[in-house]
């Protein structure tokens, strides 16, 4: 465990958050703020009719999955986790990394279209591998097979084994649900789910991404209504503990500024993916016309995903002093200091909406953790065939990649979120070099396209 901790902070250290932060300003200055200036046309064009372009589903269809991989338990449990490891500054960087990361979403999106290539099938095929050896050559393929590589593991950590624990964590605390019987219903459920690849993935994902978001938000407004006399003094922890250290109370050691910093970027990341690489994975199979309005939709999903979802459950975890990794000491709020990950946010949402709370709470677990284990198949397959070369080996990937599914239910908790943020970090990397050597492109296709006057779908 000290080894997964230590390769983590290192792989999560300074360079990696200046590298990432660093990528998003550039992002955001060269292309003068696009995110905010283009935000309200990004959101019309995510809904408006698909094109005619090369890729196998509608832009709609590759939003909500893209969203379905993101928003996960990643927005539950990894909220959670930030606020117990990093302290409410915490949300202050992940709404930083959040709002930058936007920019650098929408730039490998557009670099996903403009390099889209196709597989044996015929099918249209994208991501970082696909820009990085097409658009720097052959002397950077390296970098575009360690992508793949991370990518690959990334989808068995982040995606899939991460997503099972929470699920079944909260469903033996709120339903007393065998772990191993839950994990193996799950394991089906998941394969059933995968066999159609990404046409099937992504029609689930339509369904149930709206259905879910809105049974989550809705029930934190309801919380956040009654405990409206929290949410400025709420705000005012955020942002003080952003530039100032957690004092240690009882057991608990305290935080840094630094820890602060470094668990906020690492949620944000782990939550909106920004910078991942994985929305250029399903980009380039949008039936997309122009590379710059498919960058517009995907960074949308950045927006929902950090700037609400997340923002709603570290609210709910303020507002009621579950935050508190002390077990109340610093909110005046006493509970099991043992607490973590969904169990925690469960258990705030149970204190003030009771079993109505809680049981919302293990439905939204559930369904987040199962519309991201899919949506994070798509990913390691499209891996997968970069690596290989060909389609023949993703029946078995299927079997191997629900087999972890079950074994995520049962293992534990902290050694899976370790493994995830290092692939994580490692998969970014690989990424951000890539785009930041294609930024002119980036640059070039987006002054085009404003100079045409383009402002809603033709």
């Amino acid at each position: 465990m000290d080894v997964l901790r230590m390769i983590s902070a290192w792989v999560w250290g300074i360079p990696s958050m200046m590298l990432l932060v660093g990528t998003g300003v550039y992002f955001t200055i060269r292309l003068r703020g696009l995110q905010f200036r283009r935000l309200k046309q990004a959101f019309q064009l995510s809904v408006q009719k698909s094109g005619q372009g090369e890729g196998e589903i509608s832009s709609f269809q590759m939003l909500m999955t893209s969203l379905a991989a993101t928003i996960g338990n990643g927005n539950i449990a990894g909220i959670a986790v930030a606020l117990t490891m990093g302290g409410p500054g915490a949300v202050f960087w992940m709404w930083i990394i959040g709002l930058i990361g936007m920019a650098t979403k929408y730039a490998e999106s557009l670099l996903a279209i403009l390099f889209r290539s196709r597989n044996e099938r015929g099918e249209a095929v994208s991501g970082p591998m696909y820009y990085i050896e097409k658009g720097l050559g052959p002397k950077f393929k390296i970098l575009a097979v360690l992508f793949a590589v991370f990518g690959l593991i990334a989808s068995f950590g982040v995606g899939n084994t991460v997503q099972a624990n929470a699920m079944a964590t909260v469903l033996e605390q709120s339903f007393h649900v065998p772990l191993l019987l839950f994990g193996v219903l799950l394991a089906i459920a998941v394969y059933v789910s995968i066999r159609g690849g990404l046409e099937r993935v992504s029609a689930i994902s339509t369904i149930f991404v709206p259905i879910m978001s809105l049974l989550y938000i809705g029930a934190a407004c309801v919380l956040l209504v009654l405990k409206a006399d929290q949410i400025l003094p709420a705000l005012g922890l955020i942002f003080e503990y952003a530039f100032q250290p957690l004092a240690p109370a009882g057991a608990f050691t305290g935080v840094s500024i630094m820890m602060a910093m470094q668990v906020g970027v690492a949620r944000g990341i782990f939550t909106n993916e920004a910078g991942l690489g994985t929305a250029a994975l399903i980009a380039g199979s949008a039936k997309s016309e122009r590379p710059v309005e498919q960058g517009l939709i995907s960074m949308t999903s950045t927006f929902i995903v950090t700037l609400i979802v997340c923002t709603m459950t570290a609210l709910v975890l303020l507002t009621t002093g579950f935050w508190d990794p002390s077990g109340g000491l610093h909110s005046g709020m006493t509970h099991d200091a043992s607490l973590s990950g969904a169990a925690l946010t469960a258990t705030a949402f149970a204190s003030v909406l009771g079993s109505f709370g809680e049981w919302t709470v293990a439905f939204s677990v559930f369904f987040f953790g199962y519309s991201t284990i899919i949506g994070w198949y798509v990913y390691g397959e499209k891996c997968l065939e970069y690596l290989s070369g060909t389609t023949r080996f993703n029946e078995g990937y299927r079997v191997f990649f629900a087999l972890a599914a079950c074994y995520g239910a049962i293992a534990q908790l902290e050694p899976l979120w370790l493994v995830a943020d290092i692939a994580n970090g490692l998969m970014m990397i690989p990424n951000l070099i890539g785009m930041l050597f294609l930024s002119h492109l980036v640059i070039e296709q987006t002054r085009n396209y404003e100079r045409a006057g383009h402002k809603r779908v033709a």
